[in-house]
């Protein structure tokens, strides 16, 4: 369905005409016209609307008079016959309509063993000397124990790399209501962490944020953590920050890129607040001393997001504290930019290089992948 070329391609960029295998051939066109020619806006509604055409989804978040959703910062305004831009939601002759609640998700979950290879695995309770006896079990890694990992189907966001790109097909995801949930851990004894990912969380934010509220007496200690992309409504994502620093969780935000037409490119949608939520959590870093409960983290995508946009996001979190945790992901090929190669060596080290100008704490991730 997606075909794959190989990582050699040359693609020409359909603007300024330059030539490079660091073009993807899904978007046709280079990092710089995307940042700076206003004419690449266009083109890319087209490459979302085709992609998104196939899972039966709108190509832009609706802007209809008519029903309103403001779970997220897509904030979808549906008219009849319309459907969000996630997928969950629709308005239905006047009606509004919606696939989950806050009692019920369209969910898998699956156990993975701690140490993770979390994005957070690096500082987090569960798998340093952190947080002991508050917050983990163990004075170390927590051998034994495990992370319930928690994949909601859908997404506010439309990633052309999407390593998990089945969370569209919403006809095959498994139901799961809050009994259930409580069930699966009161039943598994050895879950220490829970961890919300995707997809994303945030179209599935009432019930993700209503289920961790009741499963926290079910355990002495139960963190819970979210990978999102951080454009969530702003008072649902406090209430699931909250969550996190009472339980020793934390949270993990996908900074994307700081330019936000190569945000449109990449993702289908503004990224602006994910930086505004980003901000706002960052002004309660230091409620839990020594124990971060706030990190970031950028997939370097070759020929995309390179040293100058880890420049920028590595300037925008230290503004707010530099000792703020920032991951540096290597790519691999996914969806639909199979054509890329992996994050080359030299771009991986300028980036490194950029983040550590500004911040105390960078962690290269997916570092299996990088050709040493």
């Amino acid at each position: 369905m997606f075909g794959f070329r190989s990582s050699t391609t040359i693609n020409e960029c359909k603007i300024c005409g330059k030539k490079s295998i660091f073009i993807s051939d899904t978007l046709k066109l280079c990092v710089e016209c995307i940042r700076h020619d206003k004419a690449s806006h266009n083109m890319l509604i087209n490459v979302h609307g085709n992609i998104r055409k196939k899972f039966n989804l709108p190509p832009l978040p609706p802007k209809n008079k008519g029903i309103n959703c403001d779970i997220c910062s897509n904030e979808c305004n549906m008219a009849p016959g319309d459907i969000g831009y996630c997928g969950l939601r629709w308005n239905e002759e006047g009606k509004p309509r919606s696939l989950v609640s806050s009692e019920k998700a369209l969910l898998l979950t699956y156990l993975d063993s701690l140490p993770t290879n979390c994005c957070a695995s690096w500082f987090c309770p569960g798998c340093t000397d952190t947080g002991y006896p508050e917050y983990t079990y163990s004075h170390g890694t927590e051998y034994g124990y495990t992370n319930l990992a928690v994949f909601f189907y859908a997404c506010n966001f439309d990633c052309l790399y999407c390593q998990n790109h089945y969370h569209k097909d919403l006809n095959k995801a498994p139901y799961v209501d809050i009994d259930g949930f409580k069930k699966h851990i009161k039943i598994i004894k050895n879950i220490s962490c829970v961890c919300f990912f995707g997809g994303s969380p945030e179209p599935q934010l009432p019930f993700a944020i209503k289920a961790s509220e009741q499963v926290q007496d079910l355990r002495d200690i139960l963190r819970i953590c979210w990978e999102w992309n951080g454009c969530g409504n702003k008072k649902l994502v406090d209430k699931a920050a909250k969550i996190s620093i009472e339980s020793g969780g934390n949270i993990k935000f996908d900074l994307k890129c700081f330019n936000e037409n190569l945000s449109f490119a990449l993702t289908g949608v503004s990224n602006r607040a994910s930086y505004e939520n980003f901000e706002r959590l960052a002004a309660r870093f230091n409620e839990r001393q020594d124990m971060p409960f706030l990190s970031a983290t950028t997939l370097m995508v070759p020929g995309y997001v390179d040293e100058v946009e880890v420049a920028s996001i590595a300037k925008f979190i230290a503004e707010l504290n530099d000792e703020i945790p920032y991951s540096l992901l290597v790519f691999h090929p996914d969806f639909m930019m199979r054509d890329m190669p992996v994050t080359p060596k030299k771009q991986t080290l300028k980036c490194l290089e950029e983040a550590q100008k500004h911040l105390k704490n960078v962690n290269i991730g997916n570092i299996q992948f990088l050709d040493i």
